[in-house]
This record gives structure tokens, C-alpha cells and sequence, in this order.
């Protein structure tokens, strides 16, 4: 997260950018399109019901199911989760099982599972149930001089395995590369002498063949009561699926023309590392533009090496989800139009610039011209808009510049890094969670500190603070040169009097003299830095 000592991290449970199967399938296609040979990976709890889910996650293109079992789990859990969230992961990997095969989809996903797995034994059953990849966890820990002490969270591990303390690892840890090897030789060497007594030959015969296991008498009379026919229970396999994966990947319908056609027209900039201008129309159905590109740059050069001679796509037309997704340094793009949901997810570098048409006659202030969720989890690189973005824009910012010109609700939500500059309204429970870098926010109507989640931030003026005051009208000036925008203009026109409507947000724990990084520079030094 690019964070620096004495920065709480805050790890919110919900994903911010998931709120429905759709949702999860644009994640997974985003991360096919910056590196088209990965296989994705959905982790599932094991609970009721998460059968269904398997299949929506198939159908959203994954090429991995995991399906996690109640046991074994993270030491830094809290106990609640420990006793009581999932189930056996028997009970969710036969549904799932079943599921895939009944809706012909088995073939096209491998389906993993995890959670209490320790022995070769356990790896047959789980085979047995439909599994042909297994997750090991606790097992390797303990070979490694784990003692299970449940404080992993706290980073004074006794063993020195979970710590990042270098005195409690020199004087502690006494694990090996080699005892995990020996532990998962024994685990295998288990698996193969089973497999031997059953006279199986290969794996691939064992997965889904529940007729293999057998239900043995329970100990008490609650137990003999158990029906476990249902997690017995074989789906027959029709005549375009299996009991197992049979294909490399799980390939989605939507090719990415677009991106297609702009990796083959820059391939050669890239690679001689050399800047190059195209631009190209673009609809609302082409997805995660950008993110190829980024990939391919990244390939070659890492997220640094191709800014000084960057390339520059400017587009026409509304982008659909995802515009900018990874976007990497070196990869500059421009939208004359406007923006679907996620713009700049997870952008490293670059930059990113909407605007809207030239020759409109709306009120681009006071209109929307980019989705929910954008700048999600962004780490570096730039974004100028003008006009207004939606919900939860810069959650997770850890290092991105921003300048926008309104925002929805919980705008800067658990931000670590970055700044953010908005210069229009702002939602309710604004820097939520918020514990690293700052924002500027026009607090045009005063009732700004109504829209801010005080918990851990904190609104004050900068009029009194000039080094801050020059850094945002830097940024500002930077905003009007890359989008034109005539509200920007404004107020740079009369910065001395808008300049007392604007307020600093930061985390209470950060010393305002120091979020700058030192305070010995000329104004125009900062006005610089800004651009």
C-alpha cells in the first residue's frame, strides 16, 4: 500500500468494487485483459447455497473456484469468524460439484478447495468430492516451527514465523525450505498408496467418483441420524462436460477488440520505448480500455521507465466500465465524452484526463461525467475530470493525484496515500476510515463538516497555510490546462477569495507540516510539484 511507519491500515471486509455477479465478472475481466495468460481465481466460503454461486462465478469467466472450509483460516482471524463463519468444506464442495456438472460448466473451471487440509487422506476425499486442486495452510506453518498461538496480527510471533521483527526471526524461527518439501513428499507419498489400494492410476479418475466413499456407522445416535446421501450424491455428465476441468482456460465471450487493435498499433512504440499518438472512437461496450496496453508496457519496462517519452491515446465517444483499469506510467489517455464506472481502478501510473465534448453547452460542473468507484485501490498516476464523479471515488487511494470537480457519498474511504482534490460537493461520511495522505475539498455551500466521517480525520482551514494553499492552486492550474475547464478557470481567476472556501481533510495522526514532505520551498517550487 505504499504506507510509511505509524499508518494505521485498515483492512475493510467488503470489497468496494463488488456488489453483485456482475460486478465480480468485470473484476475478472480486468484482470484477463493486463494479462491475458493468467488464470483468475474466486474464493468461495463453504456455506448453503454456494453451489449457485460457483455457477455465477463460472459463468463470469473464472478459471479457479476455491472452496474454503470452516477450518484451519488465518491466525489473525478475530474468534467470531474462527467458530462460527462457513461450513465444512465437504458440504460446499459437493454442492458446488454438483452444480457445475448439472449446469455443464465443470469442464471449463478447476475447482480447488481449502481449509483443514493436512493429509493425503484428506486431499482423497476432497478429490473424491469433486476437487483437483487443494489449498494447504496450517500444515506447512507447523512444519515450519509454527506453535499456533493465534497472534500472527501483533508481529511478536515466539517462533519468529509471523513477524517482521529481525530480532524475533534471528533468535526463533528455526523453519527450512526443505521440511516443507519433506511435508508435502509425505503428503504425496500418502495420496499415491491410497490411490494404490484402490487401483486408481491416474488422479483425473478419482474426482467426482463418490461411489469411492462409503458412510460409516457414527458413534452416537445423533450421529447414526445424519442422511449424507446428498453429499454422496453423483451428477451424471452430459455430453459436453465432465467430472473434472478439461480445458486451459475459461475464455470470456467479450475479445477486447479495442484493446486489441491498440496494443497491435502501439507493440512497436513499446517495444523501442519510444511515445506515439493515436486516438480512436470509443463506445460505452468497450471494457478495461487501456488495460492491455498497461500490461504490455509493464512487461517490457515496469511502471517507470517509458514516462519521459509516454504514449497518448485520446478517445471520442462514452467509455464503458473500467476505463484506465492498471493503467501504468508511461500510458497518458484522454476521453472528449465521459466515463462508466471504475475509471482508474487499481492505476499505478500515467494519466488519465476526461472532459466533455468541446462544443457541448451543458453545465459540465454540475454534471456527471465518470461512474461509481473510480480510482479504486490506485496507487500512482494522475486523474483530471471535469465534472463530477459518483460513490466511493479514491477508496483505497494509496498514492494517486486527483482532481475532480464533485463527488458522491463516501468519497476517500480507508485512502492510505494521495491526494485528492474536489472542487465542487461532496457526499455524506466523506475519509471514512482514512488514515494516509489528504484532500482538498470547495466547501461552497459551509456545511462541509456535516459530509466528513470525523472519526479519524480532521477539517481545517487553508487560508492561514500558504505553502498548501500555492501547492492547490498548482493542482488547480494543472486541471484547467489538461481539461479546459471553465470552473476551474474561475477560480483561479479569483484564487484569494475562493481560496477561504476550500478546507484540508487529513488524518488526525498526520502532521499537517509535513504532508508535503518539507516546508522549505518558494511557492513556485510547490506550484511545480502540483504539475
Amino acid at each position: 500500500r505504499f504506507s510509511v511507519p505509524g499508518v494505521t491500515l485498515i483492512s475493510p471486509p467488503p470489497h468496494h468494487d463488488i456488489y453483485s455477479i456482475e460486478d465480480l465478472a468485470q473484476l475478472i475481466f480486468d484482470l484477463k485483459q493486463v494479462n491475458p495468460t493468467a488464470l483468475i481465481s474466486v474464493k468461495l466460503v463453504s456455506e448453503p447455497g454456494v453451489g449457485t454461486i460457483a455457477t455465477g462465478v463460472a459463468k463470469a469467466y473464472a478459471d479457479l473456484i476455491t472452496i474454503s472450509g470452516y477450518d484451519g483460516g488465518t491466525g489473525a482471524s478475530p474468534l467470531t469468524s474462527v467458530k462460527y463463519a462457513g461450513s465444512p468444506f465437504e458440504l460446499g464442495l459437493s454442492e458446488t460439484q454438483q452444480a457445475l456438472v448439472e449446469n455443464g460448466l465443470r469442464h471449463k473451471v478447476r475447482v480447488q478447495t481449502d481449509g483443514g487440509l493436512k493429509t493425503g487422506l484428506d486431499v482423497i476425499k476432497a478429490a473424491i468430492l469433486g476437487a483437483e486442486s487443494f489449498g494447504f495452510g496450517t500444515g506447512p506453518m507447523v512444519a515450519l516451527g509454527c506453535k499456533y498461538l493465534r497472534i500472527c496480527h501483533l508481529n511478536n510471533c515466539a517462533t519468529g514465523v509471523a513477524t517482521q521483527d529481525d530480532k524475533l526471526r534471528s533468535d526463533h524461527f528455526i523453519g527450512l525450505p526443505e521440511m516443507v518439501m519433506n511435508y508435502f513428499k509425505f503428503v504425496a507419498q500418502e495420496v499415491r498408496e491410497i490411490m494404490a489400494s484402490m487401483g486408481v492410476r491416474k488422479f483425473d479418475e478419482l474426482i467426482g467418483r463418490t461411489e469411492l466413499l462409503e458412510v460409516l456407522d457414527g458413534y452416537t445416535a445423533k450421529q447414526n441420524k445424519l442422511d449424507l446421501s446428498p453429499i454422496l450424491a453423483k451428477p451424471v455428465a452430459g455430453e459436453h462436460t465432465r467430472l473434472f476441468c478439461s480445458e486451459t482456460t475459461n475464455a470470456p465471450l467479450d475479445k477486447g477488440v479495442l484493446n486489441a487493435k491498440m496494443l497491435k498499433d502501439a507493440k512497436e512504440a513499446v517495444v523501442k520505448g519510444c511515445g506515439i499518438n493515436l486516438s480512436y472512437p470509443i463506445r460505452n461496450t468497450d471494457r478495461s480500455v487501456g488495460a492491455l496496453l498497461s500490461g504490455e508496457i509493464a512487461k517490457h519496462y515496469g511502471n517507470h521507465d517509458m514516462e519521459e517519452m509516454p504514449i497518448t491515446v485520446t478517445f471520442k465517444g462514452t467509455a464503458g466500465q473500467s476505463f484506465g483499469v492498471w493503467n501504468a506510467g508511461g500510458l497518458n489517455m484522454y476521453i472528449e465524452g465521459d466515463a462508466n464506472d471504475y475509471v482508474g481502478k487499481g492505476m499505478t501510473g500515467g494519466k488519465l484526463v476526461i472532459y466533455p465534448p468541446r462544443k457541448s453547452e451543458f453545465n459540465a460542473h454540475e454534471s456527471a461525467i465518470m461512474g461509481n468507484t473510480c480510482l479504486y485501490g490506485a496507487t500512482g498516476g494522475k486523474l483530471f475530470a471535469a465534472g463530477r464523479a459518483g460513490e466511493r471515488f479514491g477508496v483505497r487511494n494509496s498514492g494517486a493525484i486527483a482532481v475532480v470537480e464533485g463527488v458522491g457519498d463516501n468519497g476517500c474511504e480507508y485512502m492510505t496515500g494521495g491526494i485528492v482534490a474536489v472542487l465542487g460537493p461532496v457526499g455524506i461520511n466523506f475519509g471514512a476510515g482514512m488514515t494516509g495522505g489528504f484532500a482538498y475539498l470547495y466547501d461552497e455551500q459551509g456545511d462541509l463538516n456535516s459530509r466528513v466521517n470525523q472519526e479519524l480525520v480532521e477539517v481545517l482551514d487553508i487560508d492561514d497555510k500558504v505553502i498548501l494553499a500555492e501547492h492547490l492552486r498548482g493542482l488547480i492550474n494543472q486541471h484547467y490546462e489538461e481539461t479546459g475547464s471553465q470552473f476551474s478557470l474561475d477560480l483561479l481567476h479569483d484564487f484569494a477569495n475562493t481560496m477561504k472556501r476550500f478546507k484540508l481533510v487529513k488524518p488526525k495522526t498526520s502532521d499537517v507540516k509535513n504532508l508535503l514532505g518539507h516546508i522549505s520551498r518558494s511557492s513556485a517550487e510547490l506550484r511545480i510539484q502540483a504539475q
